[in-house]
């Protein structure tokens, strides 16, 4: 895997382990995404654990992706509105496991294995699920890192607790619908890491199906850090990560 030496403030643990993609689901077998069934089967093969995290109505951190509900839940629309007690009742899809909030999956990991955490974004200068992040943080001593694709909440993560590891998830082309609602001046921000000088990310999380990538290697060379990879699913996949990358983020097998 890549050499490029780390920065200071991303320790050797970022890399040490394959990082199970929201935690190490199966829903054939009921384990499904970020619930604590797949962080438990996680920390068993002691894989460190990726999982996403965004803000309920009254303002807690929950251990969810989508911002609807449909796709994973008996319920439908979007999770935002629902408050902490409600998302918590609410049934998944094939599985007894009920949402969890940052402060349980914490507790339940222990500092066993390390979390990256992303902060999921809805891209309207809305830093509140990185200062929340934060605050949950300050009480844990395990090993845990953050990032988001957001530019803006990984500069908040760099102003609130520059301590904690913080990373940028990116692509380059940008070119799925899902970020349709991006302008052109800001995919070029973006997928050349323009926005560096006021995120200042400890490691760089890049989509394996664009690697590599003449911008992520120009931004480590200015500023030395190590590189992880998503979604890593295809033996494809696994040789382009030991190729350009320090670590992968995996789903679909065991490494």
């Amino acid at each position: 895997m890549a050499a490029d030496a780390p920065s200071p403030n991303a320790p050797a643990w970022l890399t040490a382990q394959p990082i199970a993609h929201r935690a190490l689901h199966d829903a054939v077998r009921g384990v499904i995404e970020n619930t604590p069934s797949a962080v438990d089967a996680a920390m068993a093969r002691d894989y460190a654990i990726e999982v996403d995290i965004q803000l309920s109505a009254d303002g807690e951190a929950m251990v969810f992706h989508d911002d609807t509900l449909e796709r994973l839940t008996l319920a439908e629309g979007p999770a935002k509105v629902r408050t902490t007690a409600q998302l918590k009742a609410v049934e998944m899809r094939g599985t007894a496991d009920r949402m969890m909030t940052l402060d349980d999956l914490l507790a339940r990991v222990g500092g066993r294995v390390p979390l990256i955490i992303e902060l999921k974004s809805h891209f309207d200068g809305d830093t509140a699920v990185a200062t929340r992040a934060v605050e949950v943080l300050a009480g844990y001593s395990g090993p845990a890192a953050l990032m988001s694709f957001d530019p803006d909440l990984v500069a908040a993560v760099r102003n609130l607790a520059p301590h904690i590891p913080r990373g940028i998830t990116m692509e380059h082309l940008y070119d799925d619908p899902e970020w349709d609602m991006l302008n052109h001046e800001t995919k070029h921000e973006w997928s050349n890491l323009l926005h560096l000088p006021r995120t200042q990310p400890d490691f760089i999380a890049h989509y394996v199906k664009e690697l590599p990538s003449a911008a992520v290697d120009a931004a480590r060379r200015q500023r030395p850090m190590p590189l992880l990879t998503w979604t890593v699913r295809t033996e494809g996949d696994r040789a382009t990560a030991a190729r350009h990358a320090d670590q992968m983020i995996f789903e679909g097998f065991l490494p």
